[in-house]
Parts: structure tokens; C-alpha cells; sequence
């Protein structure tokens, strides 16, 4: 178990359009949920570790709940109701402008079949003439409600306070489940693997298939997701942060704040990511979509594996065009690796980790130094610089990804800078992970 598991949940839970997202971004001191004025934004659960006072607790932020609804309505709702099975503590939110709603009463009917400790906040309470209003919820048989704001962060260091006076002490959580010496669950030490690729290729599904859960809503309405959703899951390779991250549109297509800034999630995903598993639609081809995301994805500078997703809805005539297509639309990638799988079914699905491995030990290679010198030396024998052009001496400066520092005589052709890059690539087996070259002049 690992020092996130054994902290307690607090999930946030309640209708549609309350400032579930709101209060869950004010809790945490920062923007993390996509908040609009309109209900359905939030979709997924978004778990983030929480501290107020020095206790620290886990903090769940879920869609609205709806008795009844289409079918993307119903799985979002199962994921609250997957929430609320898995919290220590549920806050449920209303909305003090509406009053008791027959959505909110249903909710309230589910939390108190359960055997979890409700906090009631009424939110949108901005100023203490309004303090009247949250009494009409007691009708919900939830305990005395608490007058909130979370938009003007009115009341909410109150609301805190009860959070972590019902929470599990510290020598609770130590006894229940404590992590293991030498355990680690910090986000600098844990390889992070985004999943990203264009509306409804498959990511949700690959995301809940590799952590063994339904963490993210799965539908075939494009855009489904709308944040980066990301858990860590224990691998064969040890701790691994998978992240699902909403569908990407180029800009003309973004038509609405939500999704603008899911777009600016995905992205800093990203470029947070160690590593980026490419998910493209294989019954659709390869698109200009796909090959732009995919430039993007190059200029983070992390390795990508390339996913030819839904790959068994693919004639067996076509599967030799398709991979033509990669071939010339992706060949910037170079050597990325292809796996053909299926998120469906599970098809090809046990060669992620074997890959994975292979780009994360590349990108965090570490080679002596003079071992690199030893290759410069030996490339610059078989192949002079052009104009007398002559690497005096080198040296790794980084991992993540491998950056070489190369002082030289003079400048060198960006042809030849290309070809010391091959050869260190080939001598120490880099795989298709990124490669910085740095050159600096030594007159």
C-alpha cells in the first residue's frame, strides 16, 4: 500500500451544477477542476491529496448525481455512487439559491443508506443574510447543514475544520494501513504515463482496463472526458502513474471554455509525462489530427508508444495500407514502437508493460563519461567534422529525457550533430527515447 492508500477519501458529491468543482478547487488552494456555468462538466472522478492543519486526506471530486437521464447521465452517476462506496467521509453539496430539489432529496435517500459520515453544505451562501436558508435542509435527515460560499471561500475554513475533526487521527491511518518502509507515492518519483490521442479513440477504455477499475466514464459520445484523470497503480515495474487525459481538437474546433481548457490539462499532462501512449483509431486511419497531436506530443520531449487502437475492427486488406500511413504521416517519430491492440477486448494489451519498461529505462539512462567520450571519439574517426569542426570533449548533463553536452572547436553542422546523435542512440541502446544534443563553443 502506498502513503496515498492509506489516507482517508472525502468525496464530494451531490446534483448537477451546485459547485461540487468549485469547492473542490477552493479546498486544494488551486485550479484542478474545470468549473462552468452549466451543469455536466464534470464527469469523472478527479482524486487529489488535500492537507488542512497538517492532516492530510484524499479529496474526490465527482459529476452530478441524476435519478433518471440518458446513458452517459447513468455512468456518471455510477461514478458517484462508486465515490461514495469507497469514502471515509462524503460532503454533500445543495445549492442555497434553489432550496430542497427532488434530485437533492434522492441523493440524500442514497447517502443515508449508507454507513458513511455526511457533512451537508449548503453552498452559495455569500452573506450572512442568506444564513436563513440552509435550514429548509434539514428536511434531507443529513444532520445540521453549514451555510457555505465556496466561490468567495465564505465559511469554508469552518467546513475544513469539521472535515478533519471526523476524519481518521494519524495514529489511525498509522495503525489501518501505513505504507511499507522504502514505499513512495511522490509525483517526482513516480513514472507518469499519459494517455492522449483525439476524441474517442479508446483512451478511457485503455485507462480502466490498466488500472482494473471504472475510473473514468466510458461512452461513444466524443469528449466524453474532460480532465486529466490519473491514478497510480502497482506494476511489475513498480509504482505507475497512469493518466487519462480529455480527447485534443486543433484550435478551430475548441468551441467552448470546457473544452479549451481540457485541452490545457491534456497538454500540461503532457509535459509532465515520462512517458506518452499515442492511442490512435485504427478502423479510422491515420489522420492529419493524429499527426499534429502527435508533433505536440514529439515536443514534450518524452518517449511516445504508439497504440493502433480498435485494431480488430480492421480488414485484414487494410492493416498493410495502415501501416504505410504510419510510416509516412508519423515518420518523425523515428523508431517509437507500434503495438496493434484492442481496449476492448484486451488484445495485445500484455505488451504495454514490456514496452513501457523499455522507454522508461532509456529515458532515464545514465552513461559515464567516458563512455560518451569513448563514442564521440570512435564517430569523429569514421567520420570527421566538416571544416575541421572536432568535439573536444563531452558529457551527459541529464536524464529525462538523456541530454548530452558536447564542447566543441567550433560550430557544428546540424547534419553532423545528427549523426553523433545516431551513433550514441545505436552504442547504448536508446530506443526511440528523445535525445538532447547541447553544443557549446570553446574558443
Amino acid at each position: 500500500m502506498t502513503a496515498a492508500e492509506a489516507l482517508p477519501v472525502v468525496s464530494v458529491i451531490g446534483r448537477p451544477n451546485v459547485g461540487k468543482s468549485t469547492l473542490f478547487n477552493r479546498i486544494l488552494g488551486r485550479r484542478e477542476a474545470i468549473v462552468e456555468e452549466r451543469s455536466g462538466v464534470t464527469r469523472d472522478r478527479k482524486t487529489l491529496e488535500a492537507e488542512w492543519l497538517g492532516h492530510e486526506f484524499l479529496l474526490v471530486d465527482t459529476g452530478g448525481w441524476l435519478p433518471t437521464g440518458s446513458d452517459l447521465d447513468g455512468k456518471v452517476s455510477a461514478q458517484s455512487e462508486r465515490a461514495i462506496d469507497t469514502s471515509d467521509l462524503i460532503v454533500m453539496v445543495v445549492d442555497g439559491t434553489t432550496g430542497v430539489t427532488e434530485a437533492d432529496s434522492r441523493v440524500a435517500s442514497l447517502l443515508r443508506r449508507s454507513a458513511v459520515q455526511v457533512i451537508l453544505a449548503v453552498n452559495k451562501i455569500d452573506s450572512s443574510l442568506r444564513d436563513q436558508d440552509i435550514w429548509e435542509f434539514m428536511a434531507l435527515g443529513l444532520g445540521d447543514p453549514m451555510g457555505i460560499s465556496a466561490l468567495h471561500s465564505r465559511n469554508t475554513g469552518d467546513l475544513l475544520d469539521r472535515i478533519v475533526e471526523l476524519l481518521p487521527s494519524s495514529e489511525q491511518q498509522a495503525d489501518e494501513g501505513a505504507p511499507a518502509a522504502g514505499e513512495t507515492d511522490s509525483n517526482g518519483e513516480v513514472p507518469g504515463v499519459a494517455i492522449v490521442g483525439r476524441p474517442n479513440v479508446g483512451k478511457s477504455t485503455l485507462f480502466n482496463r490498466l488500472i482494473g477499475d471504472e475510473r473514468s466514464v466510458v461512452h461513444d459520445l466524443p469528449g466524453t472526458t474532460r480532465d486529466a484523470i490519473d491514478t497510480v497503480v502497482q506494476t511489475e515495474l513498480g509504482l505507475l502513474r497512469f493518466i487519462d487525459t480529455a480527447g485534443m481538437r486543433r484550435k478551430s474546433r475548441v468551441d467552448d471554455n470546457t473544452e479549451y481548457y481540457s485541452n490545457l490539462r491534456a497538454l500540461r499532462a503532457i509535459d509532465k509525462a515520462d512517458v506518452a501512449f499515442l492511442v490512435i483509431d485504427a478502423s479510422e486511419g491515420i489522420t492529419s489530427q493524429d499527426q499534429r497531436l502527435a508533433e505536440r506530443v514529439d515536443a514534450a520531449g518524452c518517449p511516445i508508444v504508439i497504440l493502433m487502437n480498435k485494431w480488430e475492427l480492421v480488414n485484414q486488406e487494410d492493416k498493410d495500407d495502415l501501416m504505410y500511413q504510419l510510416g509516412q504521416r508519423l515518420h518523425f517519430l523515428g523508431e517509437s514502437p507500434v503495438l496493434r491492440i484492442s481496449a476492448l477486448t484486451g488484445r495485445g494489451i500484455q505488451r504495454l508493460i514490456p514496452a513501457l519498461e523499455a522507454a522508461i529505462d532509456a529515458y532515464e539512462t545514465r552513461v559515464p563519461t567516458r563512455r560518451v567520450n569513448e563514442v564521440i571519439q570512435l564517430a569523429q574517426s569514421a567520420q570527421p567534422g566538416p571544416h575541421g569542426g572536432r568535439v573536444l570533449y563531452a558529457t551527459q548533463g541529464a536524464t529525462h529525457p538523456p541530454t548530452f553536452i558536447l564542447f566543441t572547436n567550433k560550430d557544428l553542422p546540424a547534419s553532423y550533430v545528427r549523426y553523433l546523435e545516431r551513433r550514441l542512440r545505436e552504442e547504448f541502446d536508446l530506443g526511440a527515447t528523445p535525445i538532447k544534443m547541447r553544443l557549446r563553443r570553446r574558443d
